[in-house]
């Protein structure tokens, strides 16, 4: 690295990752609505149960490469800002539903763009200038007026590890540790899915290549003079970076970010041509059309509230164990199962599963009138 400038090598950092996931998506199908579609209408946990895999071989990489000093995870903004349960839950589930709707989240748009699949081209957009307009943009203040975060003075305090070892006194690297067993373990006690040496491969491959990811920028980081922010992939406020990369606007080319979304398109196309499944297609469907910019403007807003995408938020920050990662993740997971159902099943279906909570905010109206 030391060769390269800083900007280059933290894009070369980020390709290199983002190929291994855009190869995972096609070669393996690693993909967060397919694995949840396959769970609850296909019948297949094989999917599904490729993210405990990925996910505890990225925590025990993390946490061997954070207690060896090698990875700086304490300055990521998983870590870095307080932990806000409303903002988790609402933008999870709006992420979710918005996943649900676009058929895609914006990871798997870019594997089925780097396939051909040009409507992924418009979900791609949308979800990238939505994330500008929530973060940055008119709906900016808004955001913070709702959703309000703040530094804090102790990273570890918002680590799953931290908290344990504050109570426990067990070094954070060990809780770690058995953490990423036991997601390990929970995934290999499938027999269908320990007999698939291609699912768990691939699964190994994706969670080495987000913890890589922290190591390379920090390393970047600590040798280099640019600033570099310190980052695993995520694909929400990206999408909207290489966009305005593209057009030229902020006067650079290049960052951890753009080497990741790059990466995903190019491993994507790899994998589809050995695979024979590259093929253009188009959208033919107004209702499709409209389903997925919908989608994409939820998953773009989503993903600034929540601090993170489905693979930010269930990957990155589940690597290193931020509180957030759970609940966000939980809450993508519940927004893609109820706009799969309204999709699948329709609005009798949506309004049986929101029964609950309708029923909550009557009793809630009924006991602020009686005051």
């Amino acid at each position: 690295m030391n060769a390269l400038s800083d900007i280059t090598a933290v894009t070369l950092v980020g390709f290199a990752g983002g190929t291994v996931l855009g190869l995972a998506a096609r070669m393996a199908r690693f993909c967060t609505l397919g694995a949840i579609e396959d769970a609850l209408y296909g019948g297949s946990r094989e999917r599904i149960l490729m993210w405990p895999m990925a996910i505890g071989v990225a925590v025990a990489a993390t946490a061997i490469l954070s207690a060896a000093g090698a990875a700086s995870v304490e300055a990521s903004s998983y870590l870095r800002f307080e932990f806000s349960l409303s903002a988790s839950v609402i933008g999870g589930l709006m992420f979710g539903v918005g996943m649900a709707l676009a058929g895609n989240c914006g990871f798997g748009a870019l594997a089925r763009l780097g396939g051909g699949d040009l409507r992924s081209m418009l979900i791609v957009l949308v979800i990238g200038i939505s994330a500008y307009m929530t973060a940055v943009g008119p709906l900016a203040d808004l955001r913070m007026v709702l959703f309000p975060r703040a530094e804090v003075i102790d990273p570890a305090a918002n680590s799953i590890p931290g908290f344990i070892s504050a109570w426990t006194g067990v070094a954070p690297v060990y809780v770690a540790l058995l953490i990423a067993i036991l997601l390990m373990g929970t995934a290999l006690r499938d027999r269908r899915f320990a007999a698939n040496p291609v699912a768990m491969f691939w699964s190994a491959m994706v969670g080495l290549a987000c913890a890589s990811a922290w190591w390379g920028t920090t390393q970047v980081f600590e040798t280099g003079f640019a600033v570099v922010a310190i980052e695993s992939h995520t694909f929400t406020m990206p999408l909207g970076e290489v966009v305005l990369q593209a057009m030229g606007v902020n006067g650079r080319i290049g960052g951890f970010s753009t080497g990741s979304v790059v990466g995903v398109l190019f491993g994507a196309l790899v994998g589809a041509r050995l695979q024979h499944q590259f093929r253009w297609e188009a959208c033919d469907d107004a209702g499709e059309l409209r389903r997925q910019i919908f989608g994409g403007v939820l998953m773009g807003a989503g993903g600034v509230i929540a601090l993170g995408c489905s693979i930010g938020q269930g990957l990155s920050a589940f690597s290193v164990l931020a509180i957030s990662a759970p609940v966000t993740a939980a809450s993508i997971v519940c927004g893609a199962v109820v706009g799969l159902r309204y999709l699948v099943e329709g609005q009798r279906s949506l309004d049986l599963m929101l029964a609950p909570f309708a029923a909550i905010l009557r009793l809630f109206r009924h006991r602020s009138g009686s005051r």
